[in-house]
């Protein structure tokens, strides 16, 4: 029985096309700059997003956080949404190896940070205060694409007040195609982007962290710092490439089996989509409290996996098709009719 893991885009393997280029990739040390391959990664991610320069790294997670030590020093200060993955899944990494704090504030119900409340989190030229140095939005939003209208704004804040501007765009490419606009209109918003090649792209490792070409070279500094130097890194690279060139149109694949999915299980007693519809490739529901232990079990007696915390999100990807989605919304529906 083949296994349906919808705990999140992260469990894709690498397609047939990303082995044969991985097994066929010229490779060389990428500390000392020769990685070919490496090097053409970070060029066609530059070009995709229009930034000067992309440093290839081990994850979205080291790339958030190459991002804030590159923008900010010891008592600085970036702001950030309080479900912000940069802020709350990844182990306060800015706090403990930057010295940078966080000031995090509540996320709005369509995945965009409040300016206004923005605005009263810059601390004052004080030294009481730390020194607020640093914007971070998330592009998507647990599965919302930001409005580009919104971005402008944002960037109009972060120039008047003297931030510098990050978006934690590991989905950046699922924000894109659902608004049907190029990767780079996105991009071109910020002083820097972190984009995720091991999410819906299927790529097995890595992201890529885009901007100008000193901060990039900057950011090099710091993953060195931080144990992320490769070498022959230009095996993994390899997926990269493939992932880019191929696997970004098919996006709408999986935002298309994410409505399938919440359309079905929409129909089902118990079970609620909140908010209705789907979110690019994310539904999330709720159902009856308690019932979240035994849901998870029954369902992976069918081979389905879920998860979640103060909701269940499940999460379409490549690995996903139509035909599945029909066998979770059954199972769903058998799960209901057992209570």
């Amino acid at each position: 029985m083949k296994i349906i893991d919808l705990r999140s885009d992260t469990v894709t393997s690498p397609c047939p096309a990303m082995r044969a280029a991985m097994a066929a990739a010229e490779v060389g040390d990428d500390v000392y700059g020769e990685d070919p391959t490496v090097r053409r990664l970070e060029s066609v991610a530059a070009e995709m997003l229009g930034t000067e320069a992309a440093l290839f790294v081990t994850s979205g997670t080291q790339s958030n956080l190459l991002a804030i030590m590159t923008h900010c020093g010891r008592g600085d200060e970036y702001i950030a949404g309080q479900t912000a993955h940069c802020y709350r899944f990844e182990g306060g990494g800015a706090a403990v190896l930057g010295g940078v704090q966080p000031q995090p504030i509540d996320v709005e119900a369509d995945g965009t940070l409040d300016l206004e409340k923005v605005c009263a989190a810059i601390k004052p030229v004080d030294p009481h205060f730390a020194r607020t140095r640093l914007l971070c939005l998330e592009n998507t939003q647990a599965g919302r694409a930001l409005p580009l209208d919104y971005l402008g704004r944002a960037r109009a804040l972060a120039r008047e007040k003297g931030l510098a501007f990050h978006l934690d765009g590991a989905r950046l490419f699922n924000a894109a195609v659902a608004l049907g606009v190029e990767p780079w209109l996105i991009a071109g918003h910020f002083d820097s982007v972190s984009v995720c090649l091991s999410k819906g792209l299927g790529a097995p490792v890595g992201s890529l962290l885009c901007g100008g070409g000193e901060f990039v070279a900057e950011a090099r500094r710091w993953r060195k710092m931080l144990g992320g130097g490769m070498r022959q890194a230009g095996v993994l690279a390899a997926a990269g490439i493939v992932a880019l060139g191929g696997n970004v149109a098919r996006l709408a694949e999986d935002h298309a089996n994410a409505r399938r999915l919440a359309d079905g299980l929409s129909a089902i007693k118990g079970v609620a989509v909140l908010p209705p519809g789907a979110r690019t490739n994310m539904v999330f529901l709720c159902i009856h409290s308690g019932l979240e232990r035994p849901l998870a079990s029954f369902l992976r007696e069918k081979g389905i996996l879920v998860a979640g915390r103060e909701s269940i999100r499940l999460v379409t990807h490549r690995d996903v098709t139509a035909e599945d989605i029909d066998r979770v919304v059954a199972a769903f529906g058998d799960f209901s009719r057992t209570l």
